[in-house]
């Protein structure tokens, strides 16, 4: 653990409340209603106290009785007012530091490089984001106000029964020593599993999230049992994990428990024995056992707090592991690329120094205004080279320029708004059809909304839709087929009209019906626009103005479909395989 992170342990509570602007001071003002909550407690109590020792002396009379039993009944009143009061405040606060934390977390994720968000498994990002910073709010809401004053408490009643017998205040704490003791070894024994908990937590959480959105192949390949045991196997591996450790801190707990509040073991005995030498009264004993049992509940809720404070310590500090995430660095000067030009020189990349290398000194140019096709076997570095472009990642060797500008001295924001991605795979949000169209840009207005589908071919499966263009696209939009994802993200990318469009297979789900319309549509979008498209089916790049083979990350030849029938074998063998799959495909279509 370097210096660093100490002092972050040292500062972590500050730390949280830094998540919402303001939220200090409010905070502030919650511990203090909750002290005044607590401390108007008490006067009930000694309003029974001069209550009873007017009745012993036999002076009571009920004008004494009605002005203290209202004395008691309007501190009850201000105990209960302050209390809400100060729960209000502190669960603003709270929700006010989750709502940062949450969105800190999510803008470092897209801050940082893909390989950094990928090291983490879904469970564990799902995990934090949404359990986790949940789990912030009991203790923040509850254990900071309250705990601020069942401290306070304590120590009142403390010199309270000091005022009435400094014998009787220090009966009152004769069980502490044990009970702190016992306390402090149940937080030794609980901390060194603290970390194995949490990561046994986030195993649970990604095969459930596994099991959960692989449900549907599970069930297509008959492997349901198998699938099930993986999953049911980290439930009892967990649920056995958490049962062991609390076995293992159980003695002490319970004895910290039962030691801690354990008040009334000195103070009873002790009054009494007062009381029979004369040196406290009766009323004075009621006094004693009153408060000493105020004590109790502040001390038991302080053992209870106080392992609360220590969950939301160990949350806080696994948040701050992830939101150390190194950023894509940005330039504080930017430059701006005054043509769109795409250079990559002697571009290496590696994904993992233990795979290795996986693109060895790319050398392309893309003229602006081009139709550059990247071709080429399977985990060749196709999809690579397009997201470095886009800088998913950045560059291990050598620089990608834009327009003569190194993509690395441009803003993320600014690269984004001249580049436009489309992969085979394409994620849309829960939201409707024309908000994940929309998504392109945000300013469009419906009409260009409507335009962009129509372009894409997506204006008549649309409007077949129970709710039109408001029809919701579902959970990562599974309402949809793949091609209709596709067609939605196409015209995304429509909209926007960026001047650099890189197309991954982008029209790999799409039906034969649709495809050429949307070719056509794609072909007349891009004219004027430097176009970048991964393709496995050959024919449709083949007027590409320049075809790179890329094979085994290293660009085997580039040229025209001509040139490259001529020279390149490679190129020439994935051609005639693709003609030969697409008349398979049609001699069988035949004989249907």
């Amino acid at each position: 653990m370097d210096k660093k992170e100490t002092q972050e342990e040292k500062k972590w509570f500050g730390t949280l409340l830094s998540y919402a602007e303001g939220s200090g001071g409010r905070l502030g003002l919650s511990v203090v209603f909750s002290m005044i909550s607590l401390l108007a407690g008490l006067v009930p109590y000694y309003c029974v106290y001069r209550i009873l020792d007017r009745y012993i002396t036999g002076s009571l009379d009920g004008t004494f009785v009605r002005n203290f039993c209202l004395a008691a009944l309007c501190a009850y009143l201000v105990k209960a007012a302050c209390f809400g009061i100060s729960t209000g405040i502190s669960h603003y606060v709270a929700f006010n530091v989750l709502e940062g934390l949450r969105l800190k977390v999510a803008d470092t994720f897209l801050k940082a490089p893909l390989g950094e968000v990928y090291a983490h498994t879904i469970g564990e990002i799902k995990g934090v984001i949404v359990d986790k910073i949940e789990d912030i709010e009991p203790p923040l809401a509850h254990v900071v106000p309250e705990g601020a004053g069942h401290i306070l408490l304590p120590v009142v009643c403390f010199f309270a029964l000091a005022a009435i017998d400094i014998r009787v205040a220090f009966a009152a704490l004769l069980a502490l020593p044990l009970g702190l003791l016992f306390m402090m070894l149940t937080f030794k024994l609980s901390g060194r599993n603290m970390t194995k908990y949490q990561e046994a937590n986030a195993h649970m959480s990604s095969m459930i999230v596994e099991y959960v959105e692989g449900i549907e192949v599970i069930k297509a390949f008959g492997r349901t049992g198998v699938s099930y045991e993986k999953f049911a196997r980290s439930i009892r591996d967990y649920r056995d994990f958490v049962i062991e450790w609390l076995q293992s801190t159980w003695v002490t707990m319970k004895l910290a428990f039962a030691f801690m509040p354990a008040t009334l073991l000195g103070v009873v005995p002790v009054s009494i024995l007062l009381v029979g030498k004369g040196s406290m009264t009766i009323s004075e004993t009621a006094l004693a056992v009153m408060l000493a049992m105020s004590m109790v509940i502040s001390m038991a809720k302080i053992e209870i707090f106080s392992n609360g404070l220590r969950q939301m310590q160990y949350t806080v500090l696994e948040i701050q592991k992830l939101l150390r995430i190194p950023a894509l660095p940005e330039p504080e000067v930017e430059k701006l690329p005054k043509d769109y030009t795409i250079e990559l020189k002697d571009v290496h990349f590696t994904y993992d120094e233990a795979e290795g290398e996986v693109l060895h000194g790319i050398d392309l140019t893309l003229s602006e205004g081009s139709f550059t096709a990247l071709v080429g076997p399977s985990g060749g570095g196709k999809s690579t080279v397009a997201k470095l472009i886009a800088r998913f990642w950045d560059v291990t060797g050598g620089n990608i320029r834009i327009g003569g500008i190194d993509i690395k001295d441009m803003k993320v924001t600014s690269l984004a708004d001249i580049v436009s991605f489309v992969t085979q795979d394409n994620f849309l949000f829960s939201r409707s059809l024309m908000e994940n169209i929309r998504l392109g840009k945000p300013d469009a207005t419906d009409e260009e909304v409507i335009e962009a589908a129509k372009a894409a071919c997506c204006d008549e499966f649309i409007r077949k839709l129970p709710d039109g263009y408001n029809t919701s696209a579902g959970e990562a939009g599974k309402r949809l087929s793949g091609g209709e994802r596709q067609r939605i993200a196409i015209a995304r990318m429509m909209l926007k009209n960026a001047p650099i469009v890189i197309l991954d297979e982008a029209t790999a789900f799409t039906d034969p019906e649709n495809e050429t319309k949307l070719q056509e549509s794609i072909a007349n979008l891009t004219k004027g626009k430097t176009l970048l498209v991964i393709a496995h089916r050959l024919s449709t790049i083949k007027n590409a103005d320049k075809i790179v083979v890329l094979n085994d990350g290293r660009i085997e030849d580039a040229g025209s479909q001509e040139e490259l029938m001529e020279r390149s074998p490679l190129y020439k063998r994935m051609w005639q395989a693709h003609i030969g799959a697409r008349n398979w495909a049609a001699g069988n279509l035949k004989e249907a």
